[in-house]
C-alpha cells in the first residue's frame, strides 16, 4: 500500500515536531536540564569561595598536625610525632584528661537540669514560664567574660568564706562554670522537642491511673529522649572549647586543654597543639554527627533536626 501525499506530509510534520522537542526514548522524550543563568553560576562560585575561606584555617591546622618540626609554623617533615605527645607528655595528657572529664560531668549535670526545665516549660506553662525564659535568654546572651568575672569571687566565697571545700576543687569549679550555658541549651532543645509532640499519650497515661512519676518515666522521657541525647552531646562539645570561664575559675593542677593552649602562646605553639586540636575537632564532629543520627532515627526530617539542635 502506497502512502498518499497528505499522509506523507503529516508524517514529516510529526517527525519534525519530535526532532524539535529533543531525543526520545521508549517511554517518551528525554527531559533536558535547564541551563543555569550567569547569576546562579556566580552565586555558586562565590559560595564555594566563602566556604574555602572559612574552613581553610582548619585544613591548615590538620595538615600541620603531622609536622615533626619544633614549632608549628616551621614545617620540617611529615610524621606522627605530634600525636605521640598525647601519651608521652604528661602536661598535654593531663590537660586533655581534665577537658574530657569536665566535659562529661558538665554534660550530665546540664542534661539533668535542662531536661527537667524543658519538660516543665513544654508541659506546665504558666506565668512563671515567661520569667524563666527571660533568665535563660540572659544566660545565653551574657558575654562569657562577664560570667567568668562573676563566677570567680562567688566560687571563692563558697569555698573559702563558707568553708565548702567542694568548691575549692578545680574540676568542680570548671563543671559549675561550663554547665551554666549548657543547661540553657539543653532546655531549649528539650522544650522544642516536646512542644512539637502531642500530649495525648501523657493524658492517656494519667487516665489509666499512672502516677505523675510513672508517666514521666515511661511516656514523657522516652518521647524527649532524642532531644535529651542531642542536648547532652552538644553540652559536651561546648564544654571542650570553653576558654574564658575556664581561664578564670581553674586552679593549679586542673588546667583544661584550651587554657593550656592559651598559655603555650607565650613560648610558641608546638605541633602537638595542632594534633590535639585535630583530635578535639574530630570528637566535636563525631558528637554532632551522632546527634543528627539520633534525631534521624527518631523520625525527624532535616528541618526538624536543625530546629531541634538550634532550640527553635
Amino acid at each position: 500500500m502506497t502512502t498518499t501525499a497528505p499522509e506523507q506530509t503529516s508524517t514529516d510534520a510529526a517527525a519534525a515536531r519530535d526532532g524539535a522537542s529533543g531525543p526520545r526514548t521508549a517511554t517518551g522524550p528525554v527531559a533536558r536540564r535547564p541551563r543555569r543563568s550567569p547569576v546562579d553560576l556566580g552565586l555558586t562560585v562565590w559560595s564555594v569561595l566563602v566556604f574555602l575561606f572559612l574552613f581553610a584555617p582548619i585544613l591548615v591546622i590538620i595538615v600541620y598536625s603531622f609536622n615533626n618540626g619544633r614549632l608549628l609554623i616551621a614545617w620540617n617533615e611529615f610524621g606522627f610525632e605530634p600525636y605521640r605527645a598525647l601519651w608521652e607528655k604528661p602536661a598535654v595528657r593531663d590537660a586533655v584528661a581534665v577537658s574530657l572529664r569536665t566535659g562529661a560531668i558538665a554534660a550530665l549535670l546540664a542534661t539533668a537540669l535542662g531536661t527537667l526545665a524543658g519538660v516543665a516549660l513544654a508541659r506546665k506553662p504558666g506565668k512563671w514560664a515567661a520569667w524563666f525564659i527571660v533568665l535563660l535568654v540572659l544566660v545565653s546572651v551574657t558575654p562569657e567574660i562577664v560570667d567568668a568575672v562573676s563566677l570567680l569571687p562567688w566560687l571563692v566565697f563558697l569555698g573559702q568564706d563558707l568553708g565548702l571545700s567542694l568548691f575549692n576543687d578545680g574540676t568542680m569549679r570548671l563543671v559549675v562554670g561550663h554547665s551554666l550555658f549548657s543547661t540553657a541549651i539543653v532546655t531549649y532543645i528539650v522544650r522544642a522537642r516536646l512542644v512539637g509532640l502531642d500530649a495525648q499519650l501523657e493524658e492517656a497515661s494519667a487516665d489509666l491511673y499512672a502516677t505523675p512519676f510513672t508517666t514521666f518515666r515511661r511516656v514523657t522521657l522516652p518521647l524527649a529522649m532524642p532531644a535529651v541525647l542531642a542536648g547532652m552531646l552538644l553540652a559536651f562539645t561546648l564544654s571542650l572549647d570553653n576558654t574564658v570561664v575556664a581561664a578564670f575559675v581553674q586552679v593549679s593542677g586542673s588546667t583544661p586543654w584550651p587554657v593550656y593552649v592559651l598559655s603555650a602562646l607565650r613560648g610558641g605553639l608546638r605541633p602537638e597543639i595542632a594534633s590535639v586540636s585535630t583530635v578535639m575537632l574530630l570528637l566535636t564532629l563525631g558528637a554532632l554527627a551522632l546527634v543528627a543520627v539520633v534525631l534521624k532515627r527518631a523520625g525527624d526530617s532535616a528541618t526538624q533536626i536543625a530546629r531541634t539542635m538550634s532550640g527553635g
